[in-house]
Protein backbone atom coordinates (compact mmCIF):
# COMPACT_ATOMS: atom_id res chain seq x y z
CA UNK A 1 0.00 0.00 0.00
CA UNK A 2 0.92 3.22 -0.78
CA UNK A 3 0.82 5.00 2.35
CA UNK A 4 1.77 8.21 0.83
CA UNK A 5 -0.64 8.49 -1.57
CA UNK A 6 -3.12 7.45 0.78
CA UNK A 7 -2.99 10.63 3.20
CA UNK A 8 -2.18 12.88 0.06
CA UNK A 9 -5.45 11.65 -1.29
CA UNK A 10 -7.55 12.45 2.35
CA UNK A 11 -5.85 15.49 2.70
CA UNK A 12 -7.42 16.43 -0.48
CA UNK A 13 -11.03 15.18 -0.20
CA UNK A 14 -11.27 17.30 3.32
CA UNK A 15 -10.70 20.38 2.02
CA UNK A 16 -6.67 20.89 2.12
CA UNK A 17 -4.29 21.74 4.87
CA UNK A 18 -6.05 25.30 5.82
CA UNK A 19 -9.32 23.01 6.77
CA UNK A 20 -7.19 20.86 9.09
CA UNK A 21 -7.74 22.37 12.72
CA UNK A 22 -5.68 19.28 14.64
CA UNK A 23 -4.75 15.66 13.51
CA UNK A 24 -4.72 13.15 15.83
CA UNK A 25 -5.01 8.90 15.71
CA UNK A 26 -5.72 6.43 17.93
CA UNK A 27 -4.92 2.09 17.50
CA UNK A 28 -7.20 2.02 14.20
CA UNK A 29 -8.64 5.44 13.23
CA UNK A 30 -7.22 8.64 11.70
CA UNK A 31 -8.51 11.67 14.20
CA UNK A 32 -8.95 15.18 12.31
CA UNK A 33 -10.51 18.00 13.55
CA UNK A 34 -11.95 20.19 10.54
CA UNK A 35 -12.48 24.04 10.29
CA UNK A 36 -15.12 23.63 7.83
CA UNK A 37 -17.04 20.81 7.29
CA UNK A 38 -18.98 21.41 3.91
CA UNK A 39 -15.62 20.94 2.38
CA UNK A 40 -15.49 17.46 3.53
CA UNK A 41 -16.08 14.38 0.79
CA UNK A 42 -16.51 11.82 2.55
CA UNK A 43 -18.25 8.95 0.14
CA UNK A 44 -14.79 10.33 -1.92
CA UNK A 45 -13.09 9.41 1.78
CA UNK A 46 -14.49 5.56 1.64
CA UNK A 47 -13.33 4.79 -1.95
CA UNK A 48 -9.57 6.08 -1.07
CA UNK A 49 -7.34 2.81 -1.09
CA UNK A 50 -6.53 1.49 2.38
CA UNK A 51 -9.60 3.28 4.33
CA UNK A 52 -12.34 1.12 5.82
CA UNK A 53 -14.89 3.39 6.65
CA UNK A 54 -15.23 7.13 7.78
CA UNK A 55 -17.50 8.68 10.41
CA UNK A 56 -18.16 11.97 12.43
CA UNK A 57 -18.17 11.76 15.99
CA UNK A 58 -17.49 13.68 19.23
CA UNK A 59 -16.74 16.84 16.79
CA UNK A 60 -14.31 14.39 14.86
CA UNK A 61 -13.71 13.46 11.37
CA UNK A 62 -12.83 9.71 12.24
CA UNK A 63 -11.22 7.95 8.95
CA UNK A 64 -10.94 4.08 9.99
CA UNK A 65 -7.72 2.84 8.06
CA UNK A 66 -6.86 -0.34 10.78
CA UNK A 67 -4.04 -1.37 13.15
CA UNK A 68 -0.49 -0.53 11.62
CA UNK A 69 -1.63 1.09 8.66
CA UNK A 70 -3.43 4.29 10.68
CA UNK A 71 0.37 5.46 12.52
CA UNK A 72 2.29 5.32 8.71
CA UNK A 73 -0.60 7.16 7.23
CA UNK A 74 -0.94 9.62 10.16
CA UNK A 75 2.88 10.51 9.71
CA UNK A 76 2.60 11.06 6.07
CA UNK A 77 -1.00 12.85 6.48
CA UNK A 78 0.66 16.02 9.16
CA UNK A 79 4.00 16.16 7.16
CA UNK A 80 1.81 17.29 4.15
CA UNK A 81 -0.37 19.56 5.89
CA UNK A 82 2.10 21.05 8.03
CA UNK A 83 0.56 20.33 11.19
CA UNK A 84 2.10 19.57 14.64
CA UNK A 85 1.25 15.94 15.67
CA UNK A 86 -1.49 15.60 18.37
CA UNK A 87 -2.75 13.60 21.05
CA UNK A 88 -6.27 12.37 21.32
CA UNK A 89 -7.11 14.68 24.56
CA UNK A 90 -5.46 17.77 22.43
CA UNK A 91 -7.49 16.84 19.45
CA UNK A 92 -10.58 16.31 21.71
CA UNK A 93 -9.79 19.53 22.88
CA UNK A 94 -9.84 21.21 19.70
CA UNK A 95 -13.34 19.93 18.63
CA UNK A 96 -15.12 20.61 21.57
CA UNK A 97 -14.39 24.08 20.74
CA UNK A 98 -16.15 23.86 17.62
CA UNK A 99 -19.13 22.69 19.71
CA UNK A 100 -22.41 24.24 20.41
CA UNK A 101 -23.03 25.54 24.55
CA UNK A 102 -25.25 22.52 25.35
CA UNK A 103 -22.70 19.85 24.01
CA UNK A 104 -19.88 21.85 25.82
CA UNK A 105 -21.42 21.39 28.73
CA UNK A 106 -22.72 17.39 28.33
CA UNK A 107 -18.49 17.09 27.61
CA UNK A 108 -17.59 19.08 30.85
CA UNK A 109 -19.93 16.38 32.63
CA UNK A 110 -18.30 13.77 30.82
CA UNK A 111 -14.72 15.41 31.56
CA UNK A 112 -15.80 15.59 35.42
CA UNK A 113 -17.08 11.88 35.57
CA UNK A 114 -15.34 9.42 33.04
CA UNK A 115 -11.78 9.72 35.02
CA UNK A 116 -13.34 7.74 37.98
CA UNK A 117 -14.74 5.39 35.95
CA UNK A 118 -11.73 3.05 36.68
CA UNK A 119 -11.73 3.10 40.52
CA UNK A 120 -15.82 2.54 40.09
CA UNK A 121 -14.96 -0.31 38.04
CA UNK A 122 -12.99 -1.97 40.74
CA UNK A 123 -14.91 -1.39 43.34
CA UNK A 124 -18.24 -2.29 41.21
CA UNK A 125 -16.62 -5.51 40.09
CA UNK A 126 -15.75 -6.68 43.08
CA UNK A 127 -18.70 -5.68 44.93
CA UNK A 128 -21.04 -7.87 41.98
CA UNK A 129 -18.49 -10.99 43.04
CA UNK A 130 -18.91 -10.48 46.28
CA UNK A 131 -22.55 -9.85 45.89
CA UNK A 132 -22.56 -13.69 44.49
CA UNK A 133 -20.32 -15.25 46.75
CA UNK A 134 -22.87 -14.19 49.48
CA UNK A 135 -25.66 -15.32 47.56
CA UNK A 136 -24.07 -18.56 46.90
CA UNK A 137 -22.99 -18.54 51.03
CA UNK A 138 -26.69 -17.87 52.24
CA UNK A 139 -28.27 -20.80 49.66
CA UNK A 140 -26.10 -23.20 50.84
CA UNK A 141 -24.25 -23.86 47.45
CA UNK A 142 -20.91 -22.82 48.92
CA UNK A 143 -19.20 -22.88 52.34
CA UNK A 144 -16.95 -19.58 52.75
CA UNK A 145 -15.94 -18.57 56.42
CA UNK A 146 -16.67 -14.88 56.51
CA UNK A 147 -14.81 -14.09 59.32
CA UNK A 148 -11.33 -14.94 56.98
CA UNK A 149 -8.79 -12.03 56.42
CA UNK A 150 -9.11 -12.16 52.55
CA UNK A 151 -12.59 -12.13 52.61
CA UNK A 152 -12.93 -9.68 55.10
CA UNK A 153 -10.49 -7.14 52.78
CA UNK A 154 -12.22 -7.80 49.55
CA UNK A 155 -15.45 -7.02 51.87
CA UNK A 156 -13.69 -3.57 52.79
CA UNK A 157 -12.43 -2.79 49.20
CA UNK A 158 -15.97 -3.14 47.45
CA UNK A 159 -17.50 -0.46 48.92
CA UNK A 160 -15.06 2.19 49.63
CA UNK A 161 -15.21 3.93 45.72
CA UNK A 162 -18.93 4.24 46.49
CA UNK A 163 -18.52 5.37 50.21
CA UNK A 164 -15.83 8.31 49.18
CA UNK A 165 -17.51 9.36 46.22
CA UNK A 166 -18.17 12.96 46.66
CA UNK A 167 -14.25 12.74 47.37
CA UNK A 168 -13.48 10.90 44.09
CA UNK A 169 -16.12 13.83 42.32
CA UNK A 170 -14.43 16.36 44.13
CA UNK A 171 -11.01 15.80 42.93
CA UNK A 172 -11.81 15.12 39.16
CA UNK A 173 -14.32 17.78 38.85
CA UNK A 174 -12.03 20.68 40.34
CA UNK A 175 -9.44 19.47 37.35
CA UNK A 176 -12.38 19.48 35.33
CA UNK A 177 -13.11 23.06 36.09
CA UNK A 178 -9.70 24.47 36.37
CA UNK A 179 -9.65 24.83 40.04
CA UNK A 180 -7.00 22.80 42.96
CA UNK A 181 -8.00 19.57 42.60
CA UNK A 182 -6.99 18.93 46.76
CA UNK A 183 -9.70 21.92 46.97
CA UNK A 184 -11.89 19.75 45.04
CA UNK A 185 -11.41 16.51 47.10
CA UNK A 186 -11.99 18.84 50.53
CA UNK A 187 -14.81 20.20 49.47
CA UNK A 188 -15.99 16.49 48.89
CA UNK A 189 -14.58 15.80 52.63
CA UNK A 190 -16.84 18.35 54.02
CA UNK A 191 -19.71 16.94 52.10
CA UNK A 192 -19.54 13.27 53.25
CA UNK A 193 -17.97 14.39 57.05
CA UNK A 194 -18.47 11.90 59.98
CA UNK A 195 -20.00 15.04 61.98
CA UNK A 196 -22.80 14.98 59.33
CA UNK A 197 -25.90 12.47 60.13
CA UNK A 198 -24.83 9.73 57.07
CA UNK A 199 -27.79 9.82 54.70
CA UNK A 200 -28.26 6.48 54.65
CA UNK A 201 -29.67 6.43 58.13
CA UNK A 202 -31.97 8.98 57.71
CA UNK A 203 -35.11 6.52 55.92
CA UNK A 204 -34.34 4.23 58.87
CA UNK A 205 -33.88 6.90 61.71
CA UNK A 206 -34.98 10.16 60.25
CA UNK A 207 -33.22 13.32 60.95
CA UNK A 208 -31.73 13.73 63.92
CA UNK A 209 -30.08 16.86 63.82
CA UNK A 210 -31.42 20.80 61.76
CA UNK A 211 -29.42 24.03 62.07
CA UNK A 212 -31.07 27.64 62.51
CA UNK A 213 -29.74 29.33 59.12
CA UNK A 214 -32.60 31.82 59.96
CA UNK A 215 -34.44 31.61 63.24
CA UNK A 216 -37.91 30.45 63.02
CA UNK A 217 -37.52 30.74 58.92
CA UNK A 218 -35.37 28.33 57.46
CA UNK A 219 -33.21 25.53 59.04
CA UNK A 220 -31.14 23.27 56.94
CA UNK A 221 -31.01 19.59 57.84
CA UNK A 222 -27.72 18.39 59.49
CA UNK A 223 -27.04 15.72 57.15
CA UNK A 224 -24.21 14.17 54.76
CA UNK A 225 -24.54 14.17 50.86
CA UNK A 226 -24.03 10.08 50.77
CA UNK A 227 -26.15 9.26 47.81
CA UNK A 228 -25.72 12.16 45.54
CA UNK A 229 -23.43 13.20 42.72
CA UNK A 230 -25.21 16.68 41.43
CA UNK A 231 -24.44 19.01 44.63
CA UNK A 232 -20.55 18.18 44.90
CA UNK A 233 -19.97 19.01 40.94
CA UNK A 234 -21.93 22.14 41.47
CA UNK A 235 -20.34 22.54 44.65
CA UNK A 236 -16.63 22.43 42.89
CA UNK A 237 -17.85 24.95 39.76
CA UNK A 238 -18.41 27.86 42.68
CA UNK A 239 -15.35 26.58 44.21
CA UNK A 240 -13.18 27.17 41.06
CA UNK A 241 -14.96 30.92 40.22
CA UNK A 242 -13.85 32.08 43.78
CA UNK A 243 -10.31 30.64 43.74
CA UNK A 244 -9.59 31.72 40.46
CA UNK A 245 -11.23 35.75 41.48
CA UNK A 246 -9.05 35.22 44.34
CA UNK A 247 -5.72 34.36 42.60
CA UNK A 248 -6.20 38.09 40.61
CA UNK A 249 -7.05 39.83 43.40
CA UNK A 250 -5.00 38.53 46.28
CA UNK A 251 -1.36 40.03 46.73
CA UNK A 252 1.00 37.17 46.24
CA UNK A 253 2.51 37.33 49.67
CA UNK A 254 -1.01 36.38 51.15
CA UNK A 255 -2.45 34.63 48.36
CA UNK A 256 -1.21 31.19 49.36
CA UNK A 257 -3.27 30.76 52.98
CA UNK A 258 -6.39 33.35 52.08
CA UNK A 259 -6.88 31.85 48.56
CA UNK A 260 -7.77 27.89 50.05
CA UNK A 261 -9.14 29.25 53.46
CA UNK A 262 -11.57 31.56 51.90
CA UNK A 263 -12.52 29.15 48.77
CA UNK A 264 -13.19 26.46 50.88
CA UNK A 265 -15.39 28.26 53.71
CA UNK A 266 -17.49 30.05 51.20
CA UNK A 267 -17.90 27.07 49.06
CA UNK A 268 -18.75 24.85 52.17
CA UNK A 269 -20.90 27.39 53.66
CA UNK A 270 -23.26 28.36 50.07
CA UNK A 271 -23.48 24.59 49.60
CA UNK A 272 -24.54 23.41 53.00
CA UNK A 273 -27.37 26.38 53.46
CA UNK A 274 -28.67 26.70 50.15
CA UNK A 275 -26.96 25.11 46.78
CA UNK A 276 -26.64 21.43 48.30
CA UNK A 277 -30.47 21.53 49.35
CA UNK A 278 -32.21 22.76 45.94
CA UNK A 279 -29.75 20.02 43.63
CA UNK A 280 -30.38 17.46 46.20
CA UNK A 281 -34.01 17.88 44.80
CA UNK A 282 -33.03 18.46 41.84
CA UNK A 283 -31.28 15.01 41.73
CA UNK A 284 -33.98 13.15 43.39
CA UNK A 285 -36.33 14.33 40.68
CA UNK A 286 -34.55 13.68 37.48
CA UNK A 287 -33.42 10.24 38.68
CA UNK A 288 -37.22 9.50 40.32
CA UNK A 289 -38.32 10.47 36.28
CA UNK A 290 -35.87 8.05 35.27
CA UNK A 291 -36.61 5.40 37.20
CA UNK A 292 -40.49 5.88 36.61
CA UNK A 293 -39.64 5.64 33.05
CA UNK A 294 -37.49 2.80 33.61
CA UNK A 295 -40.16 0.68 35.56
CA UNK A 296 -43.44 1.51 33.79
CA UNK A 297 -46.18 -1.44 33.42
CA UNK A 298 -44.61 -4.17 30.66
CA UNK A 299 -41.25 -2.85 30.34
CA UNK A 300 -42.98 0.12 27.82
CA UNK A 301 -40.15 2.92 29.32
CA UNK A 302 -37.27 0.59 29.08
CA UNK A 303 -38.07 -0.29 25.67
CA UNK A 304 -38.13 3.42 24.56
CA UNK A 305 -35.34 3.97 26.20
CA UNK A 306 -33.60 1.12 24.82
CA UNK A 307 -34.27 2.08 21.28
CA UNK A 308 -33.28 5.55 21.41
CA UNK A 309 -29.67 5.17 22.93
CA UNK A 310 -27.76 4.64 19.99
CA UNK A 311 -29.15 8.10 18.63
CA UNK A 312 -28.20 9.86 21.71
CA UNK A 313 -24.78 8.19 21.15
CA UNK A 314 -24.88 9.74 17.52
CA UNK A 315 -25.72 13.17 19.17
CA UNK A 316 -22.55 12.67 21.75
CA UNK A 317 -25.75 13.37 24.74
CA UNK A 318 -24.47 9.60 26.14
CA UNK A 319 -21.10 11.17 27.77
CA UNK A 320 -23.88 12.33 30.76
CA UNK A 321 -24.86 8.83 31.45
CA UNK A 322 -21.79 7.90 33.91
CA UNK A 323 -23.88 10.67 35.73
CA UNK A 324 -26.81 8.71 35.85
CA UNK A 325 -25.41 5.69 36.39
CA UNK A 326 -23.43 7.11 39.50
CA UNK A 327 -26.56 8.45 41.00
CA UNK A 328 -28.27 5.51 40.65
CA UNK A 329 -25.71 3.08 42.35
CA UNK A 330 -25.39 6.45 45.35
CA UNK A 331 -29.46 5.93 46.13
CA UNK A 332 -30.14 2.30 45.17
CA UNK A 333 -26.70 0.50 45.85
CA UNK A 334 -27.47 -0.61 41.55
CA UNK A 335 -28.02 0.92 38.13
CA UNK A 336 -30.84 -0.13 36.29
CA UNK A 337 -29.68 2.24 33.52
CA UNK A 338 -26.17 0.24 32.20
CA UNK A 339 -27.80 -2.60 31.48
CA UNK A 340 -29.96 -0.83 29.34
CA UNK A 341 -27.13 0.67 27.76
CA UNK A 342 -25.26 -2.51 27.33
CA UNK A 343 -28.52 -3.92 25.62
CA UNK A 344 -28.12 -0.84 23.24
CA UNK A 345 -24.75 -1.79 22.39
CA UNK A 346 -24.59 -5.71 22.00
CA UNK A 347 -27.64 -4.72 19.57
CA UNK A 348 -25.62 -2.63 17.28
CA UNK A 349 -22.82 -4.81 17.67
CA UNK A 350 -25.43 -7.42 16.43
CA UNK A 351 -26.85 -5.13 13.72
CA UNK A 352 -23.24 -4.99 12.46
CA UNK A 353 -22.11 -8.49 12.39
CA UNK A 354 -25.20 -9.24 9.88
CA UNK A 355 -24.04 -7.30 7.64
CA UNK A 356 -20.47 -8.72 7.68
CA UNK A 357 -21.92 -12.21 7.10
CA UNK A 358 -24.30 -10.69 4.59
CA UNK A 359 -22.14 -8.19 2.43
CA UNK A 360 -20.33 -9.39 -0.81
CA UNK A 361 -18.42 -6.61 -0.63
CA UNK A 362 -14.44 -7.31 1.06
CA UNK A 363 -14.30 -3.38 1.91
CA UNK A 364 -17.57 -3.65 3.82
CA UNK A 365 -16.95 -6.80 5.79
CA UNK A 366 -13.68 -5.97 6.60
CA UNK A 367 -15.25 -3.23 8.47
CA UNK A 368 -18.46 -4.46 10.01
CA UNK A 369 -16.90 -7.67 11.18
CA UNK A 370 -14.19 -5.87 13.98
CA UNK A 371 -16.78 -3.05 14.33
CA UNK A 372 -19.41 -5.81 15.34
CA UNK A 373 -16.79 -7.27 17.55
CA UNK A 374 -15.72 -3.90 19.03
CA UNK A 375 -19.78 -3.30 19.80
CA UNK A 376 -20.16 -6.69 21.39
CA UNK A 377 -16.82 -5.50 23.98
CA UNK A 378 -18.86 -1.89 24.66
CA UNK A 379 -17.04 0.09 21.85
CA UNK A 380 -19.94 1.15 19.87
CA UNK A 381 -18.83 3.82 17.81
CA UNK A 382 -17.01 2.54 14.92
CA UNK A 383 -20.15 -0.37 14.32
CA UNK A 384 -22.55 3.11 14.91
CA UNK A 385 -20.64 5.50 12.63
CA UNK A 386 -18.54 3.56 10.03
CA UNK A 387 -21.35 0.63 9.14
CA UNK A 388 -24.74 0.83 11.05
CA UNK A 389 -25.66 4.47 10.26
CA UNK A 390 -24.14 4.34 7.05
CA UNK A 391 -26.85 1.77 5.70
CA UNK A 392 -29.38 3.12 7.69
CA UNK A 393 -31.58 0.02 8.03
CA UNK A 394 -28.87 -1.83 10.02
CA UNK A 395 -29.02 0.95 12.82
CA UNK A 396 -32.80 1.31 12.79
CA UNK A 397 -32.39 -2.95 13.30
CA UNK A 398 -29.84 -2.07 16.27
CA UNK A 399 -32.18 0.32 17.57
CA UNK A 400 -34.78 -2.20 17.88
CA UNK A 401 -32.61 -5.24 19.25
CA UNK A 402 -31.83 -2.74 21.71
CA UNK A 403 -35.31 -1.96 23.22
CA UNK A 404 -36.03 -5.41 22.76
CA UNK A 405 -32.81 -6.04 25.21
CA UNK A 406 -34.20 -3.68 27.68
CA UNK A 407 -37.48 -4.96 27.82
CA UNK A 408 -35.73 -7.74 29.10
CA UNK A 409 -34.10 -5.94 31.47
CA UNK A 410 -37.11 -4.23 32.79
CA UNK A 411 -38.93 -7.55 32.93
CA UNK A 412 -36.41 -9.53 35.21
CA UNK A 413 -35.19 -6.32 37.19
CA UNK A 414 -31.77 -6.71 35.69
CA UNK A 415 -29.56 -3.79 37.63
CA UNK A 416 -25.54 -3.91 37.25
CA UNK A 417 -23.03 -3.56 40.56
CA UNK A 418 -20.75 -1.02 39.13
CA UNK A 419 -20.73 1.45 35.74
CA UNK A 420 -17.79 1.79 33.05
CA UNK A 421 -18.20 -2.05 31.36
CA UNK A 422 -20.74 -3.24 28.84
CA UNK A 423 -21.58 -5.75 26.65
CA UNK A 424 -19.73 -9.16 27.18
CA UNK A 425 -18.09 -7.80 30.49
CA UNK A 426 -20.69 -5.92 31.34
CA UNK A 427 -21.81 -9.71 33.04
CA UNK A 428 -19.31 -8.90 35.45
CA UNK A 429 -21.24 -6.37 36.61
CA UNK A 430 -24.43 -8.65 36.98
CA UNK A 431 -23.26 -11.78 38.90
CA UNK A 432 -25.84 -11.97 41.28
CA UNK A 433 -28.23 -12.38 37.88
CA UNK A 434 -26.16 -13.76 35.38
CA UNK A 435 -29.08 -15.63 33.58
CA UNK A 436 -31.30 -12.86 33.55
CA UNK A 437 -27.81 -10.16 31.92
CA UNK A 438 -27.31 -13.58 29.43
CA UNK A 439 -31.31 -13.85 28.23
CA UNK A 440 -30.95 -10.05 27.81
CA UNK A 441 -27.68 -10.43 25.81
CA UNK A 442 -29.53 -12.94 23.57
CA UNK A 443 -32.55 -11.28 22.79
CA UNK A 444 -30.41 -7.99 22.13
CA UNK A 445 -28.65 -9.57 19.80
CA UNK A 446 -30.42 -12.34 18.13
CA UNK A 447 -33.17 -9.29 17.30
CA UNK A 448 -30.80 -6.79 15.70
CA UNK A 449 -28.99 -9.35 13.76
CA UNK A 450 -32.16 -11.37 12.30
CA UNK A 451 -33.66 -7.97 11.20
CA UNK A 452 -30.61 -6.35 9.79
CA UNK A 453 -29.98 -9.60 7.99
CA UNK A 454 -33.23 -9.12 6.41
CA UNK A 455 -33.27 -5.65 5.70
CA UNK A 456 -29.67 -5.09 4.79
CA UNK A 457 -28.42 -5.09 1.12
CA UNK A 458 -25.14 -3.99 -0.51
CA UNK A 459 -25.60 -0.76 -2.40
CA UNK A 460 -25.50 -2.41 -5.87
CA UNK A 461 -28.11 -4.99 -5.04
CA UNK A 462 -30.64 -2.50 -3.22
Amino acid sequence: MDYKKCAEEILGLVGGKDNIASAAHCATRLRLVIADNSKVKKEEIENVDGVKGVFEAQGQLQVILGTGTVNKVYDEFIAMAGVEASTKEEAKKAAAAHQNPLMRAVKLLGDVFVPIIPAIVASGLLLGIMSALNFMNTNGFIAIDTNNFIYKIADLVSGTSFTFLQILIGFSAAKAFGANPYLGAVIGMVLVNPALQNANTVAADGVAQYVSVIPGLYNIEWVGYQGHVIPIVVAVFILSVIEKRLHKIVPEMFDLFVTPLVSVFVTSLVTLVLVGPIFVWAENAILGVIQALLTLPFGIGSFIIGCFYAPTVVTGIHQMYTTIDLGQLAQYGVTYWLPVASAANIAQGGAALAVAVKTKSAKVKGLALPSGLSALMGITEPAIFGVNLRFVKPFIAGCIGGGCGALVCALTGLAASGTGVTGIFGLLLCLSQPVQYVVMFAVAFAVAFALSFVLYADEQDA
